[in-house]
C-alpha cells in the first residue's frame, strides 16, 4: 500500500490536536496585564506540549519519507501513536490548570512515555516491513535520543511527587534534546538521491 493516506490522516489528527490544545487557552476576564497572570501555567503547559507535538510531527514526517510502503501493522502502530498524542490536550490542560501538581504532572509524563514507546513501535514496524538494510534502519543508527528519552520520563514521573520543578525540568530537557536538529534521516535520504 502507498503511504499517502497514512500521512494525510496523521497530519489531520495532529492539526486537530494542536487546535484542541489552543482552544483550552481561555480568554481572561479583565483588560489589564494582571489578568494574564493566572494563565501563565496553562500557557507554559501549552507551549511545552506544542513543542512536543511539533517534534512528533516533524520526526513522523521524516520517518515516513524514509519508507516506501505501508502495511497493516504500520497502520495500527501509527494509530497507537496517534492515540497517545490525542491525549496531549487533556493532560496539558489538567497539568496547567492545576499548576503542575504531582498527579497531573505524573500523568503527563506517563502520556509522554507512552507516546515515545508508541513512536518506537511504529519505527520498528517500518523497519520490519522495509528490511534490516532499510533507509530508516541506517538513519536511526544507535538512536541514543530514542533510548534516552524514555529513561528521563521514567525519572520524571516519580519526581513529580517530590518536586514539580524537577519533573517539569526533565520534560523540558527531553524536548530540548529533540529540538536540536536531527539530520540522520535527511542525510541518508540525500545520500540515496545523489
Amino acid at each position: 500500500m502507498g503511504k499517502t493516506r497514512l500521512e494525510a490522516f496523521s497530519d489531520g489528527v495532529i492539526a486537530i490536536i494542536i487546535t484542541i490544545m489552543v482552544l483550552e487557552l481561555k480568554v481572561p476576564r479583565g483588560e489589564s496585564i494582571e489578568a494574564l497572570v493566572p494563565l501563565i501555567p496553562v500557557f507554559l503547559s501549552y507551549v511545552l506540549s506544542f513543542v512536543y507535538v511539533g517534534i512528533y510531527w516533524n520526526n513522523h514526517h521524516h520517518m515516513l519519507h524514509a519508507s516506501h510502503k505501508v502495511t497493516g501493522s504500520i497502520l495500527w502502530a501509527n494509530l497507537h501513536l496517534l492515540f497517545w498524542l490525542s491525549l496531549f490536550p487533556f493532560v496539558t490542560g489538567w497539568m496547567g490548570e492545576n499548576h503542575y501538581a504531582a498527579v497531573p504532572s505524573a500523568i503527563y509524563g506517563i502520556v509522554l512515555l507512552m507516546a515515545a514507546v508508541a513512536y518506537w513501535i511504529l519505527q520498528q514496524m517500518i523497519i520490519l516491513s522495509q528490511g534490516g538494510d532499510s533507509l530508516l534502519r541506517k538513519a536511526i543508527g544507535s538512536d541514543w535520543k530514542g533510548k534516552l528519552s524514555p529513561l528521563i520520563y521514567l525519572i520524571a514521573i516519580p519526581a513529580a511527587f517530590w518536586s514539580q520543578w524537577i519533573s517539569q525540568g526533565l520534560y523540558v530537557l527531553v524536548a530540548l534534546i529533540w529540538l536540536v536538529p536531527d539530520r540522520r534521516i535527511e542525510n541518508v535520504l540525500v545520500g540515496r538521491e545523489t
